[in-house]
């Protein structure tokens, strides 16, 4: 969230287009003049702003001396991979995000009750993952399709394997989840839009290429 009395909006450095910085990523100098991302927007020290695209900051990193160079007023150190690295941070994030929503009580594993859920409950998100039998997301999709609540439908999430879901939540072999209404499920749904948005991945192409 800005600070108050902040700009809400802010032009990309790579693109010049004026965005909402909620479709940017904040990037700050270290100490050692080391560009990082500050994915919170709370570090000091001056700004630089890219959309939130891996390919747009992979684009800043190749010609770094014009985008960070010119933002910062001054040389800029740029690591290798530093798309890849801010992919890695907004994917723990979503993770992290993930385990608060099983400790506020709003998540449920298991097929079976998550079908039960998606039969009975009001459910914000659908987890599968991504190594998930499809006979089984399949099935499970059916019954999500079937639902009049919430009227938008649910959010298919579908991002992370087995290993990440069951380190992320404590348990094994966590293959289906459903989310249950509430303020932890969105925070985390808010982080995987932000990740989808970054990868320019939607659950529709993923469904495409497993038809």
């Amino acid at each position: 969230m800005p600070r108050k009395n902040e700009p809400t909006e802010r032009q990309c450095a790579v693109t010049r287009e004026v965005q909402p910085i909620s479709s940017l990523i904040r990037f700050v100098l270290d100490p050692d003049s080391q560009v990082v991302p500050d994915l919170k927007r709370v570090l000091p020290g001056r700004g630089v702003w890219v959309t939130a695209s891996k390919d747009v900051v992979a684009v800043a990193e190749k010609d770094r001396k014009k985008v960070f160079g010119r933002g910062f007023k001054t040389e800029a150190r740029v690591e290798p991979g530093l798309a890849d690295q801010v992919d890695s941070l907004m994917e723990r994030a979503a993770l992290q995000a993930l385990s608060m929503t099983r400790k506020a009580g709003e998540l449920i594993t298991g097929y079976s009750k998550v079908d039960a859920a998606l039969r009975q409950d009001t459910v914000a998100g659908l987890i599968h993952a991504s190594d998930a039998a499809d006979d089984g997301v399949r099935k499970l999709a059916a019954v999500s399709a079937g639902r009049t609540e919430p009227a938008n439908g649910c959010q298919i999430v579908r991002l992370f394997d087995s290993d990440q879901l069951d380190l992320a939540l404590g348990r094994s072999n966590v293959i289906h989840a459903a989310l249950l209404a509430g303020q932890a499920s969105e925070n985390f749904l808010a982080r995987v839009r932000d990740l989808e948005q970054f990868r320019g991945y939607s659950v529709a192409d993923d469904e495409k290429s497993n038809a």
